[in-house]
C-alpha cells in the first residue's frame, strides 16, 4: 500500500508542478448525500501517508511526518433514509510503532428521494474516541450536513462540518468549523477527475488566524469500474503553516448485498 501511495504522489506532482507541496487525518473524504442501500453493507479501507508533516511532538500529540494511517470503515444500510457506519483507526510510524488510535460510530439520515429536491441532503453525526497521544480531544462529536448535486458531467458536494469536543483540551469551547468540498467532472464513463478541499478554520466564535488554520487541497480521481466498487485516490497539498505539506491517500471500497 505504501508503494502505491508513493507512486500516486509522484505521478500527481509531475502532472501539477505549479502547485505547492496537509493536515494529518485518518479519514480524508468528502461525503456525498447518498446512503448505502437497505440491507447492503459497504466496507472501505482508507489509507494515507504523510510525506511532509510535523516532525515534533506538540502538546503530547505524536508527529505526523511519515505517519501511515489505515482506517477500516463498515457502513450498513437499514432503510432508504438511514445507515450506520463504524470506524477503526490505526497509525504506524517509525519509532512510534503500530497502534489502534480510536473508534467512531456514525448514524446518518437523508432526505427521501421521493421529495424530488434539486440537491441531495443528508446529516451525519459521528461520535467517538481517540487516544490522547493522537488527538488533544479524546471524545468528539462531528456534525456533518451534506449537500450535493450532479449537473450533467459535473458533480459537487459541500460538507460544512461542526466539530464538538466532548472531553479534552477543547471541551467547553465553541464548536470548530471544518468545511469540506468537492468538485469533479466525469471525463470518461469509468472515471471522474476533481479537486477536494479540507479545512479546519477554528471555533465558530472566532476563526483562527490564517496561518494557524488547516487548509488543504487534493487533486483526486474517482474510478467507477463496477457499481459495487469504489476507488478514490489523491495527493494533498497544505496551504498554511499549520497544515501538513504533502500526503497521499487511497480509499478502496466494496458494497456487499446490493
Amino acid at each position: 500500500m505504501r508503494h502505491v501511495l508513493v507512486g500516486l504522489a509522484l505521478t500527481v506532482m509531475l502532472a501539477v508542478p505549479q502547485m505547492a507541496v496537509a493536515q494529518d487525518n485518518t479519514e480524508i473524504q468528502v461525503y456525498g448525500a447518498d446512503l448505502v442501500a437497505p440491507d447492503a453493507t459497504m466496507v472501505e479501507l482508507h489509507s494515507n501517508f504523510t510525506f511532509r508533516g510535523r516532525a515534533d511532538t506538540v502538546d503530547g500529540v505524536l508527529p505526523t511526518r511519515h505517519a501511515f494511517h489505515e482506517t477500516l470503515e463498515i457502513t450498513h444500510g437499514f432503510t432508504s433514509i438511514f445507515e450506520v457506519g463504524f470506524y477503526l483507526f490505526t497509525n504506524e510510524r517509525a519509532g512510534d510503532g503500530a497502534a489502534v488510535t480510536g473508534v467512531h460510530v456514525r448514524p446518518r439520515f437523508r432526505i427521501p428521494a421521493s421529495w424530488h429536491l434539486p440537491v441531495g441532503l443528508s446529516l451525519s453525526n459521528e461520535i467517538g474516541y481517540a487516544r490522547r497521544k493522537f488527538s488533544p480531544d479524546t471524545w468528539t462529536w462531528e456534525i456533518r450536513p451534506i449537500i450535493d448535486q450532479t449537473i450533467g458531467p459535473v458533480y459537487w458536494s459541500f460538507n460544512p462540518v461542526l466539530e464538538v469536543a466532548l472531553h479534552g483540551e477543547s471541551a467547553g469551547q465553541a464548536p470548530g468549523f471544518s468545511p469540506n468540498a468537492k468538485v469533479a467532472v466525469q471525463v470518461v464513463p469509468w472515471m471522474q477527475m476533481g479537486v477536494e478541499y479540507y479545512g479546519a478554520l477554528g471555533p465558530i466564535s472566532g476563526f483562527d488566524p490564517l496561518q494557524a488554520q488547516e487548509q488543504q487541497i487534493f487533486p483526486a480521481l474517482d474510478f467507477n469500474f463496477s457499481p459495487n466498487l469504489e476507488i478514490n485516490a489523491g495527493v494533498g497539498f497544505g496551504l498554511t503553516n499549520a497544515t501538513d505539506k504533502l500526503l497521499a491517500k487511497l480509499i478502496l471500497g466494496y458494497r456487499f448485498g446490493a
